[in-house]
C-alpha cells in the first residue's frame, strides 16, 4: 500500500529522525501533531489545529497548515516557521535546541477526498476486486460500472460523463482470456469523454489494470481521451487477486494529478517529506501495520460527519469500505432513512415523540457543526450511531469477502466450515481488537459511552479487546509509517489508542434471569481471584486497570457457547482498560425488548450496571 515518490522528486528523510512534525488536511479542520524522540521511543507531544483553508477567500491550503503549525509552535516553545519556510533538519540557533524539525509529512482528505469510478467485465468479480483496489487506496467509490450491470449502453454513457469524478479505473478479464467486454466498457468511457471533477485543464487520470492482452486495444481507444496509465491485472486468475500495483497508481496520480489541481497543493508538496495520502488511506496503513506486528485480526471505524470508513483484517488479509451515506451531520438523515426511526427509538433510554426526534436529527443536518447540550440529545446522538456503526458494517461484510467466481475444492469440513465462494472474511469470534475514531467516539464525555455503542452495534463474540483513538492522530501515523515504521507504532501504542477494556460475550439466548454463566476472575501479583455468576439479560463492569492483565474463566449454561463450543469451559488472558471488563450476558444475537416500558426498564438497568448514570 505504500504510495511510490519516484516520480515525484521529493526529499525522503535519511537521517535520523528525532522530531516530526504531522499534518491531516481534514474538508473543515486541519490538525497538526509534534512527535518527538524521548530516550529509546517516540512520543506524540503537542497538537495545534486550525480550519482548512481550500475555499474563497484564501484557495490555499497552505495557510491552515502553517495556522496549525504555528499553534503547535505556541504550545510547545519550538521554533518551527521561518515566515512561511518549515525549518528542516532539526538545527540548534544562537543556543536554543529547539529549532526546527527532522521531517514534515501530511495526509489530505480536503475537497472531498479522492473520488473515484470503477468498471470491471462482470460486477461480481472483476467489478468487486476493482472496488476494493479503489477503497483500500482511500477513495470514495462514486460507481461501479459493468457489462451486466443492467443498465443500457446509453445509461453507462451518460453517468460516466455526469459523474465527474478524480480518477476512473478499469479492470475486466484474467490474463489471456476474452477481451471483448474490456473493450466494451472501454467504448463507453471513450464516448463519454468524461471530465474531471477539478482543473478542467488536463486530462482525467485512468488506470488500466485488467487483462494484458487488452492493452493494445484500450491504449488505442482511451489514450488520447484520457490521461492513461497502465499496470498489472488486479485479478490476473480467478482464484487470485493482486491489487497492490493498482493502489501504488492510484497514490501516485492522486498526488500529481487531482492534488495538483488543488489550491496551494503545489506549495505544500514541495515541503513534505513523503508523498501526501489520502486521510483513509493512511488510516488504513497504520491499523495493517499494527495488526502485522501484533498478529491481530482487527475491526477499526472511523465516523464522520458524511462518510462512516470500516477497516479489517482478518488472517492477514486488508479490507476497508466506505459509507458514503452514513455520517453523523451531513450525512444524518440517512442513516434515520436506512435503519428506520424503530432501531433508533430502541436505544434511547426516555420516552420522545417520534416528530421530536425527526425534528432533532433534521437540526443536525442543517447546523453539523452543532454540539449536544443536554443528556436527552447526547443518548439521541450516541443511538444514531449505534446504527450508523451497524449499517456501515453489515456494508463492510458485504465486501470483505473470499473471491468471487472460484471453484474450490471442499472436503467435509470445509462444508461444515461454510467458507464458501465470496463467504465474509469477517469473523466476529476471531476478532481480537476493535479501534474506534471519530468524534462521537474519541469525544464522548465518559469513555464507557463509546465502549457500550460500539459493543450494542457490533455485538462481538468471545473475548474482545476494544479501543478508541485519543485525538484522532490515526492518519498522521499511517503516513509516518511509510517512513519510520517504529516511530508510528511508539506514539500509536502509547498515546493514540486508549484502551477501554475487554469485552466477553457469550453466544446463546436464554429467559431473563436464568443463568448465563460462571466466571472466575484471577488477577494480580497476589492472584486474587473474583468469583460469580452472569445472568442472562445482565450487563457487569468488573474493575481491572488500563495495566492490568487477568485470566478468566468461563463455565457456560449447557446451550451456551463461550468460544469452545456449547458448554465448555474457557480460559482466557484478557487486558484491562480505561473502562474495565464488561460481561455482557444480554444474548447473542442481541434482541431488545419490543414492548416500550420494558425497553427502558432493560436500558435504565444496564447503564446502572456500567456506572453511567451518577
Amino acid at each position: 500500500m505504500k504510495a511510490s515518490s519516484s516520480e515525484l522528486d521529493q526529499p525522503v528523510a535519511t537521517h535520523p529522525l528525532s522530531v516530526i512534525i504531522a499534518t491531516d488536511c481534514g474538508s473543515t479542520t486541519t490538525k497538526a501533531i509534534l512527535i518527538e524522540k524521548k530516550g529509546e521511543v517516540y512520543r506524540q507531544t503537542f497538537r495545534g489545529e486550525a480550519p482548512t483553508t481550500v475555499e474563497a477567500p484564501f484557495e490555499d491550503v497552505t495557510r491552515g497548515v502553517l495556522n496549525a503549525i504555528a499553534e503547535v509552535e505556541e504550545l510547545s516553545g519550538r521554533k518551527i516557521l521561518d515566515g512561511e519556510r518549515i525549518i528542516t533538519p532539526n538545527q540548534e540557533q544562537a543556543g536554543n535546541p529547539n529549532v526546527g524539525v527532522d521531517l514534515y509529512i501530511s495526509t489530505s482528505s480536503a475537497g472531498g477526498g479522492l473520488q473515484m469510478m470503477v468498471a470491471g467485465a462482470v460486477q461480481s468479480m472483476t467489478g468487486e476486486s476493482a472496488q476494493r483496489c479503489a477503497l483500500g487506496a482511500g477513495a470514495i467509490v462514486m460507481d461501479v460500472l459493468a457489462s451486466n450491470d443492467g443498465r443500457l449502453p446509453h445509461e453507462k454513457i451518460e453517468r460516466i460523463r455526469s459523474l465527474r469524478p478524480d480518477m476512473i479505473l478499469l479492470s475486466g478479464g484474467t490474463d489471456g482470456g476474452t477481451v471483448s467486454h474490456v473493450m466494451e466498457m472501454a467504448e463507453y468511457i471513450a464516448a463519454a469523454e468524461p471530465r474531471p471533477r477539478l482543473g478542467m485543464s488536463y486530462s482525467l487520470p485512468l488506470i488500466y489494470a485488467g487483462n494484458k492482452n487488452a492493452r493494445e486495444l484500450v491504449q488505442e481507444i482511451l489514450g488520447k481521451k484520457t490521461s492513461l496509465v497502465i499496470t498489472e491485472n488486479i485479478r490476473p486468475m480467478l482464484e487470485r487477486e493482486n491489487l497492490g500495483p493498482a493502489r501504488d497508481k492510484i497514490h501516485d496520480l492522486f498526488l500529481e494529478h487531482v492534488m495538483a489541481q488543488a489550491p496551494g497543493y503545489k506549495k505544500l508538496i514541495a515541503w513534505t517529506g513523503a508523498p501526501i495520502m489520502p486521510t483513509p488511506a493512511a488510516v488504513g496503513l497504520i491499523m495493517e501495520t499494527l495488526a502485522r506486528r501484533e498478529h491481530l485480526n482487527l475491526l477499526g471505524v472511523d465516523i464522520g460527519g458524511a462518510t462512516t470508513d470500516v477497516f479489517s483484517v482478518f488472517r492477514n488479509v486488508f479490507n476497508r469500505t466506505v459509507s458514503a451515506n452514513l455520517g453523523m451531520s451531513y450525512s444524518i438523515s440517512n442513516v434515520l432513512a436506512e435503519a428506520g426511526l424503530p432501531n433508533i427509538m430502541r436505544w434511547v433510554p426516555c420516552t420522545i415523540e417520534e416528530q421530536t426526534l425527526r425534528n432533532r436529527i433534521k437540526n443536525k443536518m442543517i447546523r453539523p457543526t452543532t454540539i449536544p447540550q443536554t443528556l436527552d440529545e447526547l443518548q439521541i446522538e450516541q443511538a444514531i450511531a449505534r446504527e450508523a456503526l451497524r449499517l456501515a458494517l453489515a456494508h463492510h461484510k458485504s465486501l470483505a469477502t473470499g473471491l468471487k467466481g472460484v471453484q474450490q475444492e471442499r472436503t467435509i469440513s470445509d462444508a461444515f466450515e461454510q467458507r464458501a465462494s465470496g463467504a465474509t472474511l469477517i469473523d466476529m469470534l476471531s476478532l481480537d481488537l476493535i479501534v474506534g475514531s471519530g468524534g462521537i467516539l474519541s469525544h464522548a464525555p465518559r469513555r464507557i459511552q463509546a465502549m457500550l455503542m460500539m459493543v450494542d452495534a457490533y455485538e462481538p463474540l468471545g473475548f474482545t479487546l476494544l479501543s478508541v483513538d485519543s485525538i484522532f492522530m490515526m492518519p498522521h501515523l499511517g503516513v509516518l509509517s511509510t517512513v519510520n515504521e517504529q516511530a508510528a507504532t511508539d506514539v500509536f501504542v502509547r498515546d493514540c489508542l486508549v484502551y477501554l477494556g475487554t469485552c466477553v460475550a457469550p453466544i446463546g439466548q436464554g429467559k431473563e434471569g436464568e443463568r448465563c454463566t460462571d466466571y472466575t476472575m484471577t488477577f494480580g501479583n497476589d492472584r486474587k481471584s473474583e468469583r460469580g455468576t452472569l445472568a442472562f439479560g445482565e450487563l457487569k463492569l468488573l474493575s481491572l486497570g488500563p495495566d492490568e492483565r487477568a485470566q478468566v474463566t468461563l463455565q457456560p449454561a449447557k446451550h451456551v457457547d463461550a468460544g469452545e463450543g456449547r458448554g465448555k469451559s474457557v480460559t482466557r488472558e484478557v487486558r484491562g482498560g480505561v473502562v474495565g471488563l464488561l460481561l455482557d450476558g444480554r444474548g447473542r444475537p442481541l434482541q431488545l425488548p419490543t414492548d416500550t416500558p420494558t425497553r427502558l426498564a432493560a436500558l435504565d438497568r444496564w447503564y446502572r450496571a456500567v456506572n453511567l448514570y451518577p
